[in-house]
């Protein structure tokens, strides 16, 4: 298991968590709550930074590398780990854990220490026993690490310190220090190309009770078991493998075919005109029926081939039992930054469990109807495809106010956005694709329609509690693209970034070599343009150029 600290912490050493103590509040957990509360914690840590460092309490902090195992995976041993950096208050910026891996025939399986793994690419480290590894970094000064070494010494050998030493990672990149009191003295970490997406896979750690006593599976302990089961599936998933497939049971099925009818008997007269024409592909080629739930290797293989889209498995909750404590851990929603970060790989972060049987027409969070029915087919065309790259794109490096704008820019469009279709207005966002009751209100009158336009879009209020009073409409697809580039122009970075296709990584153009490279390639492209076009013209072929 993994969770990240990217913000720090406040009162305790792990950042605070989606909970209700810890003031995270929507009924629903939506990518624009995520992105408000991101901001929240990061603000408050950037007030006690620069509160302490004027208060001169901290000279110099250094991030160090920390690898502890744990003899055994009781709450006891956990708890008193975490009560440990809280005594010595130290900020976990990353923390990481891995379970037991049994290696019957390693001679040191008696001493409980299977075997030890570098990684010199991304200097993780790790010593798998049959207990708990535990990788962590921290921002700390000397003495406040030189308090943490005689803790965990003299634990009473609760804990086993394989490794501790000064590192600066590459999942939190820090500018040189400046003067300005503004600066927050750090350089936001993004992956550069689609393999660094396994590092946005992290856990929140909520300590609250198990799921929201007004979630349909609340009282269903099968429900939630199977729930854990799947997400198993997306914790394990690294880029590069093969999505495994779920067996989904009788009743899942049941459920999804209900749904599927629904829906289908609303699209031809509320659905966009190319999500209706996936679709009709999808049921052709990609498995798509009311008889059985697709697999997301076979529907991520067919996007690849129309848009170049994939899909990664992403969980849903994963429930650990500490005494009467209960850690949920979220696999997979991620936090608004790392989603969006990896559209811009043309990787979307998709769930493969179904909402409960008993609330069919509804669901309190993104399940495989909503994924598979509401985004797949859209994200399957090249059109729509370019315009959800270039928010993804948009995100990279911005600071977490403009996080939160284009989270809201991505909810009243990918989500909830409506577009102009031969004089009539259609859906195409997810959110109504994939609503039977939410489509029908808003193609109603009750709703108010407002025109897309992205600097209105991103600070308008959004509705978690029921349906949403306001949408926006998009008269094309191009339209809407171009208006998101224009918005992007603004969003300040201090560089420019490109999506290399072909090795499915960013460049950064922060130099004359890098840009002049880039110039040569768009000059191969446009000869090559040329050329067809003059090809065109000989072969007496009239054409028009499409502004």
């Amino acid at each position: 298991m993994a969770f990240s600290m990217n913000g720090g912490m406040s009162k305790q050493s792990f950042r605070k968590s989606y909970s209700v103590e810890y003031g995270y509040k929507p009924r629903k957990r939506t990518l624009i709550a995520d992105a408000e509360f991101d901001r929240e914690q990061h603000d408050e840590e950037q007030h006690k930074h620069q509160h302490i460092k004027h208060d001169g309490q901290v000279k110099e902090e250094c991030t160090y590398t920390i690898l502890v195992t744990i003899k055994d995976k009781k709450s006891a041993s956990i708890l008193n780990l975490i009560n440990t950096f809280n005594r010595d208050g130290l900020q976990v910026k990353h923390m990481e854990t891995r379970p037991t891996v049994i290696l019957p025939t390693d001679k040191q399986s008696s001493m409980g220490i299977e075997f030890l793994f570098f990684n010199n690419n991304t200097n993780f480290m790790f010593i798998v026993i049959s207990g708990l590894d535990v990788f962590m970094e921290v921002l700390c000064t000397d003495k406040l690490m030189d308090d943490l070494k005689r803790d965990l010494f003299q634990s009473d050998s609760k804990f086993i310190v394989k490794n501790i030493k000064p590192h600066t990672s590459p999942l939190h990149r820090e500018s040189n220090e400046t003067n300005d009191e503004n600066d927050t003295n750090d350089i936001i970490w993004f992956p550069m190309s689609i393999w660094d997406i396994d590092r946005c896979h992290h856990l929140h750690t909520n300590y609250q009770p198990d799921m929201d006593s007004r979630h349909p599976g609340f009282s269903d302990k099968a429900y939630r078991a199977r729930r854990e089961h799947i997400a198993q599936i997306a914790f394990d998933f690294r880029h590069g493998d093969l999505i495994p497939r779920v067996e989904y049971t009788l009743d899942e099925i049941k459920t999804w075919g209900i749904i599927y009818r629904q829906l289908s008997k609303l699209y031809p007269t509320t659905a966009c005109k190319q999500h209706i024409h996936v679709l009709e592909i999808l049921e052709k080629e990609g498995g798509f029926s009311e008889k059985a739930i697709p697999q997301l290797e076979d529907v991520s293989r067919f996007m690849r081939k129309r848009s170049g889209f994939q899909l990664r498995p992403c969980a849903g909750h994963y429930n650990l039992y500490f005494s009467t404590i209960i850690i949920k851990f979220i696999l997979g929603l991620l936090s608004a930054r790392d989603f969006l970060a990896s559209l811009a790989f043309r990787v979307f972060q998709c769930t493969q469990y179904i909402r409960h049987p008993s609330s069919p027409l509804h669901s309190p969070e993104p399940d495989v109807v909503h994924e598979l029915l509401g985004h797949v087919p859209l994200l399957s065309d090249p059109n729509f495809a370019q315009f959800s790259q270039d928010i993804g794109l948009a995100s990279l490096g911005v600071s977490d106010d403009d996080i939160v704008k284009l989270s809201t820019l991505y909810w009243f469009t990918i989500e909830f956005g409506l577009c102009r279709e031969n004089g009539q207005i259609k859906a195409y966002g997810a959110g109504l694709l994939s609503s039977f009751g939410e489509l029908q209100h808003a193609l109603s009158s009750k709703p108010q329609i407002k025109s897309f336009e992205p600097e209105t879009t991103v600070i308008q209020e959004y509705q978690d509690e029921d349906y949403q009073p306001i949408y926006f409409l998009a008269e094309t697809f191009e339209d809407a693209k171009e208006k998101l580039r224009i918005y992007a122009k603004s969003l300040k970075r201090p560089y420019e970034l490109v999506y290399d296709s072909y090795t499915q990584s960013l460049r950064i153009l922060d130099n004359v070599k890098v840009i002049h490279d880039l110039s040569t390639n768009l000059k191969l492209e446009m000869d090559i343009l040329e050329h067809a076009l003059d090809r065109l013209h000989t072969n007496g072929i009239d054409f028009k150029v499409i502004s």
